[in-house]
């Protein structure tokens, strides 16, 4: 079992940053992606950004360019650095893991809101 546990959420003016990290309970020496998914009110949840374990990353569209993914395994640490925020970014953010050993194996954080508005 891991846990994930989110920070950095908050209230942000648009056009201003936020960075935000999930920490993991262990390190997971396996191969596995990490991610941020992100679900607004009313909004089913969808995929921000995700990066492996050998640090390959994607991104959704609509924050290319913007966000930014990355991992510190030794720190058990995932960021999303998020610039130039928008209000259609205000949404609950997921820290997301898959581990896969004997298959798939999913874990998911409690989340953390950050809302973009003046």
């Amino acid at each position: 079992q891991v846990q994930l546990v989110e920070s950095g959420g908050g209230l942000v003016q648009p056009g201003g940053s936020l960075r935000l990290s999930c920490a993991a309970s262990r390190r997971i020496f396996s191969i596995n992606t990490m991610g941020w998914y992100r679900q607004a009110p009313g909004k089913q949840r969808e995929l921000v950004a995700t990066i492996n374990s050998g640090g390959n990353t994607n991104y959704a569209d609509s924050v290319k360019g913007g966000f930014t993914i990355s991992r510190d395994d030794a720190k058990m640490t995932m960021y999303l650095q998020m610039n130039s925020l928008k209000p259609e970014d205000t949404a609950v953010y997921f820290c997301n893991l898959k581990t896969y050993v004997g298959g798939m194996t999913g874990y998911w954080g409690q989340g953390t809101q950050v809302t973009v508005s003046s």
